[in-house]
Order: structure tokens, then C-alpha cells, then sequence
């Protein structure tokens, strides 16, 4: 009788071994939340690894809310977690990343389709001010988080519709993890710009077709995320 397989062990990629080397790092040298770690290259020649591996191992940390990173102010740390949690936790993320995009865009595509019948003047002003935002951002070096997430917020708001609302809010959390991971991708900042503009110049018509596309196409865009993929 043939001896019964052994469970494959997950291979550690090289990304999740150095975000596990930044918070033992972290740990080590005493920092606490709010406390910047030092610039990429710096940190790099510390850990003795490439700038690619730990801006890497740097977005899933950033993921997961161990760290936020700021354009023009470097990376803050904002929760000491163990180093023995870090690979758990970015596996998790990954592990439901397929349902977030599928719930993104089931409640979405609707709400798009809806604001462009039901948008005010006010709520096409405040599309308009979040594209500024991220515009400003992106054209600055930035990905433009703040005004990507502002921007998702003004196209719920403008649906005019309190479940639709309360359901992204619950998603919330979820959202911004793939929101994060998608704009830290090269060239990502620039292209999801492209797609806030079409849905709103849709949402502005009033084509609840065309916007329901747009946003779809958006969010396909954003399910594309190859930072945290299985790779070295």
C-alpha cells in the first residue's frame, strides 16, 4: 500500500522573507507607531537586498497596515506587528483578493450605472474636486490613493442610494488593500486616472450604460495586480 502524500509546504517568496526582516528589524531597534524607517536604499543595504525585493516586501507591509507610505515623506510605520504574523497576514490578503474584486464589481458597476441618473450638480462638483486631487498627485510622483479613494466615495454618493453606500463601507478596508497594491504598480497611477475620468465623463452625460462599462473596465484594470503575485 503506498504511503500517503505529504502536505506540500507554501514556499516563503523572497518578498514575504524581507517584510519579515523589516519588522524584526523594526522590532529590534525599538521603533513605534508613527516612527519613519529609513529611505529605500538605505534600508536595502541594510537587509542586503535589491531595491525591487524590499519596495516589494515594502507594499505588502503597507497592505496589511504595517506601514504607510507617503509621497514625499518616505514610509511611516503605523503598526509594530509581530515578524512571526507578517507572512499570515499577507497570505490572507491574497487568499480573498478574488472575492473582493468580484463583490468591487457587482456593487460598482450598479453604483456607476446609478449616479449617472441620479447625480446633482454637487456630486458632479465633487468627482470633479477628487480628480483634481489625484491628478495633482500622480502628476507630482505620487499614486494618487487619497483622491483615487475620494473619488470611489463621490461616484457612491452620488448613486444616491443608503444600502449600496453601507455595503461599500462594509468592503471599505478590503477596497483599500487592493486600492494600494494596484496603484503601487508602475505606470498604474497615470492609467486608473485615465478610467475616473471616462466613468465620470459618463456619469456626467448621464449614460448609466457607458458609465456601468467604464467602471467595469476600471475595475478589471484594478484586479490586475501582479506586485504580490507568487514570484522570487
Amino acid at each position: 500500500m503506498p504511503a500517503p502524500e505529504l502536505p506540500r509546504l507554501a514556499r516563503t517568496r523572497l518578498y514575504e522573507q524581507v517584510a519579515e526582516q523589516i519588522t524584526a528589524w523594526i522590532a529590534a531597534n525599538g521603533l513605534t507607531a508613527g516612527d519613519r524607517l529609513p529611505p529605500e536604499r538605505e534600508l536595502a543595504q541594510r537587509l542586503g537586498v535589491s531595491r525591487a525585493t524590499l519596495s516589494q516586501a515594502l507594499v505588502a507591509l503597507e497592505v496589511i497596515g504595517v506601514v504607510t507610505v507617503r509621497h514625499g515623506d518616505g514610509t511611516v510605520l503605523a503598526d509594530a506587528r509581530a515578524p512571526r504574523r507578517i507572512v499570515e497576514a499577507i497570505r490572507a490578503h491574497a487568499h480573498r483578493l478574488p472575492e473582493v474584486i468580484d463583490t468591487r464589481d457587482a456593487l460598482e458597476t450598479k453604483i456607476a450605472a446609478l449616479a449617472a441618473t441620479r447625480r446633482t450638480d454637487d456630486d458632479l462638483a465633487r468627482i470633479d474636486e477628487a480628480l483634481a486631487e489625484m491628478a495633482r498627485d500622480v502628476e507630482a510622483g505620487g499614486r494618487g490613493l487619497e483622491g483615487d479613494e475620494r473619488f470611489h466615495g463621490a461616484v457612491t454618493a452620488a448613486a444616491h442610494s443608503l444600502l449600496l453606500a453601507r455595503l461599500m463601507d462594509e468592503i471599505r478596508d478590503l477596497v483599500r488593500e487592493t486600492r494600494i497594491e494596484s496603484l503601487s504598480q508602475p505606470g498604474r497611477p497615470g492609467d486608473s486616472l485615465a478610467h475616473h475620468r471616462a466613468i465620470a465623463d459618463a456619469i456626467r452625460a448621464g449614460d448609466a450604460p457607458a458609465a456601468a462599462d467604464a467602471m467595469h473596465a476600471h475595475v478589471v484594470l484594478v484586479s490586475d495586480v501582479a506586485v504580490l503575485r507568487d514570484g522570487p
